[in-house]
């Protein structure tokens, strides 16, 4: 079942335009969003919060167009990043004091299941944390409101391998329980071990949008990873 789908949706900017990008999510499975930086990822993933208002297209979630019930509809997504930027000398325990205000189903057990799977310390400010452990600050908030869907960009951005292994423990199991994750990342060993579908996009443009074995399949040459194939792609669209 698609979970959530973009139809057609496009942005243009002065230097750079997302033309008619169309993809789904199934449900209960984790799709890899790749592409170089620049490609469009993060615009696509701004528009489907309606960080960014795009000039055409729609995007949907739950058979619902976000466009009319984005409050209900955030109510049921996570969102995480990379890049984080928190209010620096408020503590951890106030930061998430204030961000569970806005979900009706905040669940406080969950949040400290992960604040302990994290080694977060709710006493310590975003100033005194290193950037890897800001990510799982973040992540924290995303998931501790049962979110049906998680859109994460770049969210193993600054974690250690073994950080990095935990989380892609982590995204199995709530992909076993039903969670959907929109997974962007330049680690594309990440996506070989978690991924079950591929988005591929390119100069603002989808590429590809299918199951990881058919990418691989389609696209890669014999034992080739899938960052070669990916690398050998993005040669091919500049020659």
């Amino acid at each position: 079942m698609k979970i959530a789908e973009l139809k057609n949706v496009c942005k243009t900017y002065p230097a750079f335009k997302l033309n008619n990008v169309s993809f789904s999510l199934e449900s209960g499975k984790i799709t890899g969003f790749i592409g170089r930086n620049g490609a469009g990822k993060t615009t696509v993933i701004k528009s489907m919060l309606n960080l960014v208002h795009t000039d055409s297209g729609e995007i949907c979630y739950f058979g619902k167009p976000l466009s009319g019930n984005e409050t209900e509809i955030k109510q049921r997504i996570g969102y995480s990043t990379g890049t984080v930027s928190w209010y620096p000398r408020k503590t951890i325990r106030q930061i998430i004091d204030t961000a569970k205000r806005f979900y009706k189903n905040w669940d406080e057990d969950a949040c400290r299941k992960y604040m302990q799977l994290f080694a977060l310390d709710e006493n310590k400010k975003p100033m005194e944390l290193s950037e890897g452990m800001k990510v799982k600050c973040n992540l924290l908030i995303a998931l501790s409101h049962g979110a049906e869907v998680l859109i994460l960009d770049e969210p193993t951005s600054g974690l250690d391998p073994f950080s990095r292994d935990e989380l892609m423990e982590l995204f199995t199991t709530l992909k076993e329980n039903g969670v959907t994750i929109l997974f962007s990342t330049h680690i594309t060993s990440d996506l070989e071990r978690c991924a079950d579908n591929i988005v591929y996009i390119s100069h603002g443009e989808i590429k590809a949008e299918c199951a990881k074995t058919d990418f691989i399949k389609n696209f890669g040459k014999e034992d080739e990873t899938l960052e070669e194939i990916f690398l050998r792609l993005e040669r091919k669209m500049r020659s």
